[in-house]
């Protein structure tokens, strides 16, 4: 594969045709190497998050506000005392002011249903990995055929083998597990000698790992990263903190691991026992796998290295001087969560919670907002014969569930509400279906709203770069509303002036933001003006060359990060986060499936694939692939005597 992309290298040097953005940055590319491509399977490992950040947002928590007011935005209490660190010794907001954080948590769908509850008496699989959204697509779609292998999907650029996809026998997809796969040690430095760290009563030297980073025009960094036994120290990001107090990183992705293997397997498997069997070598990051086979048989499993503690809840930064809270190994293969041909006809996830509370290991202390997995469910209990076509329906709902249990109870508090422009608001949402469309107004409303509910609890009291390490962010907001709505207001809304000023306050920023790009007629507004997607090229940022990579404009789309149709977005409401491939399969005919890869196929901006199925995607126009055709014109050659 390597030798590959050098061919095809080598072939532009000699025509000099580079890539248009290759000449913009005055650069050319190195030699690829095998190690480029497992370095991809690590970044999206990173990019796929992971809890350091909420473990140092909690530190910071504590270290900051009174202990009930912390644990207001935990999930949970810890199980164990927490070791506070003081700020003297580990200030976590400077530490971090500089750090490079992955997307907030908007997690992935994923489904499959059984043959019993399918119009084809097959299974239907149906797959939409939520990423961010941007050109070129992280998503590649190719078919690989050998003499060992016939298999299609997606692949990352510069991954061989196909990752999402189907094979002639077995198709499979997969959404982020999102297990506390990493923990921040706190370590003590020698003061006498940088270069040694505590453990044990004694002091061990740590590895010094040299990382020149290339400037351009500028001269070469020579950047060293300090390695303890549990991993390299990151809360020096910006600079040597002048304290002998640092966090160092233990996280699975940093082992090694064979997931190029996996994959490889994957391609090739034909029943559910060679699928789960490849995935023995797929450690991170850790997935949800859904399966199907064409002999019938749907499947799940939650896969990857989830380590087990000796002590401690992941929940926070912990003493690594000690030997006290060691990983003592990982969650047996055998005993992952795993569903085979459940009863119900189907298996579901959405990021949410995959185990019961008796479940014997620790997995997370963060998952996803229910809502996308609480609509799929809804769906797919219909008493109906499902079909291919319903599965692109449902990738495409736009249902917000989270409307529907928070907008009623918000227009009961706020009914004795003053102001022409907040009764006008209100009036919206009482009308509003909880359903996400782009051509109305209502959606706009709560959905900036939840929004600035957020920010009038936090922003006021937390920076914006130690907030932004808040990964659990939503979900805590959500559980401050219930408590409260249920009577039960916590420190943050009772300081905010109890519920019904956090809710008044945030809907006069909400309307006074809006008008402001919107207009002032509230019921002209529509959703998808504010709400749009653009699959940005990073180097659009730059006028003119936004004219030249982004040159579509906006595009109106209707969902939210909180509905099947995930379509998270910023504050100018530009979605940036959703699904990046969307995949649907009928195990009926393993020779075609259904895609959409948003902005399109090609990264080459003079490509006619280069944005072609960027409208497909706002509206769920999705496109068929055949691998095998079985149709076709037959020639028959006679000869004329």
């Amino acid at each position: 594969f390597a030798e590959g992309v050098n061919l095809y290298i080598d072939e532009l040097k000699e025509n000099g045709k580079w890539p248009v953005e290759f000449t913009l940055l005055g650069y050319k590319p190195e030699r690829w190497t095998a190690v480029d491509s497992l370095t991809i399977g690590k970044y999206m490992a990173f990019d796929l998050g992971g809890n350091w950040e909420d473990q140092a947002f909690r530190q910071y928590l504590l270290q900051t506000f009174p202990k009930e007011k912390a644990y207001d935005l935990f999930p949970d209490y810890p199980k164990s005392a927490p070791y506070i660190i003081s700020k003297e010794e580990l200030d976590i907001e400077r530490s971090f002011a500089a750090a490079v954080i992955p997307y907030e948590f908007n997690g992935s769908n994923n489904w499959v249903v059984s043959g019993s509850k399918t119009d084809s008496g097959k299974p239907l699989l149906a797959d939409d990995p939520h990423l961010g959204l941007a050109t070129p697509s992280v998503w590649y779609q190719m078919h690989l055929e050998a003499p060992t292998v016939n298999v299609s999907g997606v692949i990352f650029a510069g991954i061989p083998g196909i990752i999402l996809g189907h094979n002639e026998k077995v198709a499979w997809g997969v959404t982020n597990t999102g297990p506390d796969v990493q923990d921040l040690f706190i370590e003590k430095r020698n003061p006498e000698n940088e270069k040694e760290f505590a453990f044990k009563d004694k002091w061990e030297k740590a590895e010094i790992v040299d990382e020149p980073i290339k400037v351009k025009d500028g001269k070469t960094l020579d950047y060293k990263v300090t390695v303890t036994r549990h991993g390299p120290v990151i809360s020096e990001f910006a600079g040597k903190s002048g304290k002998d107090t640092v966090l160092a990183l233990r996280w699975t992705a940093l082992d090694p691991s064979a997931e190029l293997e996996a994959v490889l397997n994957m391609n090739k498997a034909e029943n559910w026992n060679d699928f789960e069997k490849a995935l023995l070598k797929f450690e991170t990051p850790a997935q949800n796998f859904v399966f199907a086979s064409t002999d019938g048989t749907i499947a799940y499993k939650a896969n990857g290295k989830i380590p087990i503690r000796k002590k401690g809840d992941s929940m926070l930064p912990v003493p690594g001087w000690t030997d006290e809270y060691e990983w003592k190994g990982y969650i047996p293969f055998d005993e992952l969560p795993k569903t085979i041909n459940p009863k119900e006809g189907f298996i579901s996830t959405a990021n949410n919670k995959v185990i019961s509370d008796d479940y014997p290991y620790h997995i997370s202390n963060n998952w996803a907002q229910p809502y996308r997995q609480m609509r799929i469910q809804e769906f797919l209990k219909a008493n109906k014969k499902l079909t291919a076509e319903d599965m692109q329906t449902l990738q495409m709902d736009q249902v917000n569930l989270q409307a529907k249990e928070f907008a009623p109870q918000f227009l009961e508090v706020l009914k004795g509400s003053s102001g022409k422009e907040e009764e006008e608001a209100l009036r919206i949402l009482k009308k509003w279906n909880h359903i996400d469309s782009a051509d109305e107004a209502a959606p706009m409303i709560f959905n900036v709203w939840m929004r600035k509910i957020g920010d009038v609890l936090l922003k006021e009291e937390i920076p914006e770069e130690t907030l932004n390490l808040f990964n659990g962010r939503r979900s805590a907001i959500d559980e401050l509303l219930r408590r409260a709505l249920d009577g039960k207001p916590g420190p943050w809304i009772e300081e905010g002036g109890g519920l019904e000023q956090v809710l008044a306050k945030s809907l006069q920023q909400t309307l006074k933001e809006l008008e402001e790009t919107q207009g002032n007629d509230i019921a002209d507004w529509e959703w998808g003006d504010y709400h749009q997607v653009r699959f940005n090229h990073p180097l659009s940022s730059v006028t003119p060359l936004n004219y030249l990579f982004n040159s579509d404009g906006g595009v109106p789309v209707g969902g939210s990060s909180v509905t099947v149709q995930a379509a998270a977005f910023l504050e100018d409401g530009t979605v940036n986060h959703g699904g990046s491939w969307r995949f649907v399969m009928d195990l009926s005919d393993m020779s075609k499936a259904y895609h959409l890869v948003g902005p399109g196929q090609s990264g080459n901006v003079k490509s006619e694939w280069y944005h072609d199925q960027l409208d497909d995607w706002a509206d769920g126009t999705y496109h068929q692939t055949v691998m095998n055709d079985p149709k076709g014109d037959k020639l028959t050659l006679k000869p004329a005597y």
